[in-house]
């Protein structure tokens, strides 16, 4: 069981399922009263959403480790699952499953609020991660715009199944307000993991290289893509600096957990990825930026002192 919990990356489809509560019983219910913002899924199609979201990003992981069966021996040869622990034919039946149950799902969701266009999102996904382990990741920056992607529309998700079908003339600007609220969040997911997901790439540079892959580091060098990678980490930082200044300078216990738990950890990992030259140090530095994704999410836990 240990072993198919780590090949659908246990801890990472937790985070995707708390940002998603987050931002609904942080972000949007607490303010049906105080501003009017009207929400469409009950608790139980809202587990619905969460449960197909996790099954179709378990079921990206499954597919992107049988893909990269082979890179990973010479990467994280420890850590390789397909075909040492559990079969590959075995896998590929669960991949399937999984997205038959995620694509399944969105579909009774999207028919059940009115909105059966909504469906296309579920399949869309499920497409694009297929994509992404079969042929977007062997190309340079592609792979990784095309997973951060996937990881906003996890946030964004919450936002169209729970605002968009609940608007009218009398609730649209509240309604889209906090749309924009989520689709900030998204931004800040997107950013976080494509330095990520590039950094992941320089600490995976020689698995990748003996595959053929061509990502960002083979094609550049190191030191290039590095730079790249260094520069693209000023950009949330930036940011969260314009956001906090723009709507939460007013709030001081806000401000100070911005600059804590937010902003410095960003500050630390730009100066880290300046000088990084071990594959040891790429790793603390990957580690960094999932904490400061979990830091930057619970910030939704704020907004009751923000919009009081």
């Amino acid at each position: 069981m240990i072993h198919f919990l780590n090949l659908i990356r246990w801890k990472n489809l937790a985070l995707i399922a708390l940002v998603q509560i987050l931002v609904k019983y942080a972000l949007l219910l607490p303010f049906f009263e105080s501003h009017g913002v009207v929400t469409t899924l009950s608790p139980l199609a809202f587990f619905l959403l969460v449960f197909a979201t996790v099954c179709i990003a378990a079921a990206g992981y499954i597919i992107n480790d049988i893909y990269d069966i082979e890179a990973d021996k010479v990467n994280k040869p420890h850590k390789v699952i397909i075909n040492r622990y559990i079969s590959e034919k075995k896998a590929t039946y669960v991949f399937i499953g999984l997205n038959i149950i995620g694509v399944g799902l969105g579909f009774y969701l999207s028919n059940g609020i009115g909105q059966s266009g909504f469906f296309v999102i579920f399949f869309i996904a499920s497409a694009l991660l297929y994509l992404y382990s079969s042929y977007l990741k062997q190309l340079p920056i592609v792979g990784n715009i095309t997973v951060s992607l996937m990881v906003a529309l996890s946030i964004l998700l919450v936002g169209v199944f729970e605002l968009l079908p609940t608007i009218n003339p009398s609730n649209r600007a509240v309604q889209i307000t906090f749309f924009k609220i989520i689709l900030d969040y998204a931004v800040f997911a997107f950013s976080i993991n494509l330095i990520r997901e590039l950094v992941k790439d320089m600490e995976d540079i020689k698995g990748d290289y003996k595959v053929g892959l061509q990502t960002l580091p083979i094609v550049l060098g190191r030191n290039r893509a590095n730079k790249i990678i260094f520069t693209l980490s000023l950009i949330p930082i930036l940011a969260v600096i314009y956001y906090v200044i723009t709507y939460l300078f007013k709030q001081v216990e806000v401000v100070g957990y911005f600059l804590l738990l937010v902003i410095g950890p960003l500050i630390y990992i730009s100066i880290k990825l300046f000088s990084v030259e071990e594959k040891p140090e790429y790793s603390h530095i990957s580690v960094m930026l999932k904490l400061v994704m979990l830091t930057g999410m619970l910030s939704m836990l704020l907004y009751p002192y923000i919009l009081k």
